[in-house]
């Protein structure tokens, strides 16, 4: 049982716990009870590596009036493209920092846009929500949710959400559980990807390059427990995407 154990690990470049290592397993056949994969890999030393990630402040003070807090924490959306939450990380290497600019659909937690770059500009904020919009379909307006960083402050930002018809919608200033869902993403990407690779000895564009394919990774192979595959996948099984 070690060798599928360890194989199933390794395959997910390390980051499978033993829920989606169970999972695995079992669409190769294998059944086991997922409480005796929990040992198995408890006894031999094959777990995630664990570590607080570090939060990017945007905030710039008040440069436009903050619109409602529309989501008030509720973090949940009945279809796809009905409510967006959107934040920036922050990636700290040798050569420098990096930047992610991430979109998540509440749906089901799928990233629909990202971009990456290294400075934390409006620039960066504005290209990403340009390619998240580019796949709303006739009728689709989402709320977009933000912390009150500067980026979604700026003209720029709020004429794209206009453009678009997305209504806007801000957490309170310093309070991060607002944006839970958009802290839960990069919680579980600084795991999977930063924390549990070595990246210090990479070039800027290694980084940016393995950051992207991790994000596609996530969004078309990463199993989620709830749905037992991927969310591509489970979006394809419902007839929500090609």
């Amino acid at each position: 049982m070690l060798a599928p154990v360890r194989a199933a690990f390794e395959h997910s470049h390390q980051r499978y716990g033993y829920r989606r290592i169970w999972r695995v397993l079992r669409d190769q056949g294998i059944r086991v009870c997922a409480k005796c994969i929990m040992r198995l890999m408890a006894r031999h030393g094959i777990t995630p590596r664990l570590k607080r990630r570090k939060r990017h402040d945007s905030y710039s003070g008040e440069h436009t009036p903050a619109p409602a807090n529309l989501v008030n924490r509720r973090f949940h959306a009945k279809a796809p493209n009905r409510l967006w939450v959107t934040d920036i990380t922050e990636f700290h290497i040798k050569a420098g920092k990096i930047y992610l600019s991430a979109l998540i659909d509440c749906y089901d937690g799928m990233p629909v846009a990202w971009a990456i770059g290294t400075n934390p500009t409006a620039g960066l904020a504005n290209g990403m929500l340009e390619q998240a919009c580019a796949i709303l379909k006739d009728g689709e307006r989402p709320v977009i949710h933000s912390d009150r960083g500067g980026h979604y402050r700026w003209p720029e930002w709020i004429a794209i959400c206009e453009s678009h018809g997305l209504t806007r919608s801000m957490s309170a200033k310093g309070c991060s559980p607002d944006n839970a869902a958009a802290e839960g993403f990069f919680g579980r990407l600084k795991q999977e990807f930063y924390h549990n690779q070595d990246h210090q000895d990479q070039s800027i564009d290694e980084f940016i390059d393995d950051l992207d394919d991790y994000l596609v990774w996530y969004r078309d192979e990463r199993i989620k427990t709830e749905y037992g595959t991927s969310i591509r996948r489970h979006r394809q099984q419902l007839g929500l995407m090609a």
